[in-house]
């Protein structure tokens, strides 16, 4: 009914991401929406995110997502809902969690299982200022003196496809200026200038690799990794607008 990371993650790190399935929202919100802020009957969001945080046996931490670069440190005195698109944390029963309808998201491990964070990567968030994004600042909350990046290992979930995601050129110049490589992310739309099909999974695998971390798994830009194209399976605000939140979570236990 959910996503398990097919990853090498090291014992004691967990993961999971939702789907739509598994709670009690009804339409157009059915029914495993974990979003508070989407118009969905709160008594309904409370008990989804019961039902999640009992399945998966940890503590997940939502934040107040706002599409920029902050990347916040989860302890046990971390109040509900901080203003961050990322979190990290490297205390057992704490999961970091993100929650998308179309923006990307991004889980990771260090291999030697003490840390484990999640991004939240809209097209904003990823290009960021002079190349420095989302996933950028996240790895460097990471790293550690005897951390290298080749030691941290990602993981990308269901985003909106390159087949339905049509941006415009402010988009594309967005990743081109600090790499002209991300060009190859981009394919024009026919017959329409100044519109362009853009690859989100692709760019941020790009943006991984310039920063050393070669160890990327899951979204591979193919169909069934597209939110827009699996309506049964993932919400989307670019094919529903009205609709709920899934979710992406990674934790560790001792």
């Amino acid at each position: 009914m959910w996503l398990t990371p097919d990853w090498p993650a090291p014992a004691g790190v967990h993961a999971i991401c939702t789907t739509r399935s598994g709670g009690v929202s009804v339409a157009p919100y059915d029914s495993l929406n974990l979003g508070d802020h989407v118009g969905d009957d709160p008594a309904h969001v409370v008990t989804n995110q019961a039902i999640f945080e009992q399945a998966i046996g940890a503590h997940p931490v939502f934040l107040n997502q706002v599409h920029g670069i902050h990347v916040v440190t989860l302890d046990a005195t971390t109040p509900g809902g901080p203003t961050a698109d990322a979190s990290l944390t490297k205390l057992p029963g704490l999961a970091c969690t993100v929650m998308v309808a179309d923006c990307l998201p991004v889980l990771f491990a260090t291999d030697d299982g003490r840390r484990v964070a999640a991004a939240h990567a809209g097209w904003r968030g990823l290009a960021g200022q002079g190349g420095v994004g989302i996933l950028e600042a996240t790895v460097k909350h990471l790293l550690t003196t005897d951390m290298q990046t080749k030691g941290i290992l990602a993981w990308l979930g269901p985003c909106i496809g390159p087949q339905a995601f049509e941006v415009g050129d402010e988009v594309r110049a967005a990743f081109t200026a600090s790499d002209p490589r991300a060009a190859d992310c981009f394919k024009p739309l026919a017959l329409t200038s100044g519109k362009w099909l853009a690859d989100l999974a692709a760019l941020a695998h790009l943006r991984l690799r310039a920063m050393g971390v070669s160890q990327i798994y899951g979204n591979d830009s193919s169909a069934a990794w597209c939110t827009v194209g699996n309506v049964s399976h993932f919400f989307s605000y670019r094919r529903d607008r009205v609709t709920g939140r899934f979710c992406a979570s990674v934790w560790c236990h001792d």
